[in-house]
């Protein structure tokens, strides 16, 4: 649990007065524990987008979550989430996984892979921006893009328009990208558990 000072703390109101009425819980970060395999998908985007997949460095930390970076995420979250149709990687390309740049249309993890390279693009560190797979409440896979800050972890998801704090979102956690490494993955709580978005092994 992160400790708050009167300044932060007076942001904090701020930025939730921009929100429109999201919830707020008290702020924590998810933490990463052991390494893990990728999913398939992510694998092969790698492949073919390898400087994307690149070292980061060693972590520095979230990071610091201004009013600026608050307007940026809930910008892009919207947007993406305007633009993009939402449907299949069985519609859209004929195969079951296949992660990509959408241009009109595109599953969970493409959204998920769009709103990272838009945040990049606005300044935004990868080490902050990682993919995440979970599990819906009903226990379907589903992939999110988690924006790591000194307030918590938030999350941006192509099913709901608002942008919210892990714990805010009912979904169970399993794992994500690593901070030091766009191309590996680390598990994010205790349990395995199959999901839609499938792993590979390496």
């Amino acid at each position: 649990m992160m400790k708050f000072f009167k300044g932060k703390a007076a942001l904090l109101t701020g930025l939730m007065m921009l929100t429109s009425g999201a919830a707020f819980a008290s702020p924590a970060n998810l933490v990463a524990t052991d390494r893990t395999n990728p999913p398939v998908g992510h694998y092969n985007f790698c492949r073919t987008h390898s400087q994307e997949c690149q070292p980061l460095g060693r972590d520095k930390g979230p990071m610091q979550l201004t009013r600026a970076a608050w307007s940026a995420m809930l910008e892009v979250n919207a947007q993406v989430n305007r633009d993009i149709i939402p449907d299949t990687d069985e519609n859209i390309y004929g195969v079951a996984e296949l992660w990509a740049y959408p241009r009109t249309v595109g599953d969970c993890e493409d959204f998920a892979l769009l709103k990272r390279h838009m945040l990049i693009e606005r300044g935004f560190s990868p080490a902050d921006l990682l993919i995440t797979v979970v599990l819906q409440p009903n226990g379907e896979g589903h992939a999110v893009l988690t924006v790591r800050t000194d307030y918590g972890d938030y999350i941006l998801d192509n099913m709901r328009g608002d942008v919210r704090l892990w714990s805010e979102t009912g979904y169970t956690f399993i794992k994500r990208q690593s901070s030091e490494h766009a191309g590996r993955w680390t598990k994010l709580g205790p349990g395995t558990a199959t999901t839609a978005v499938g792993a590979v092994n390496n």
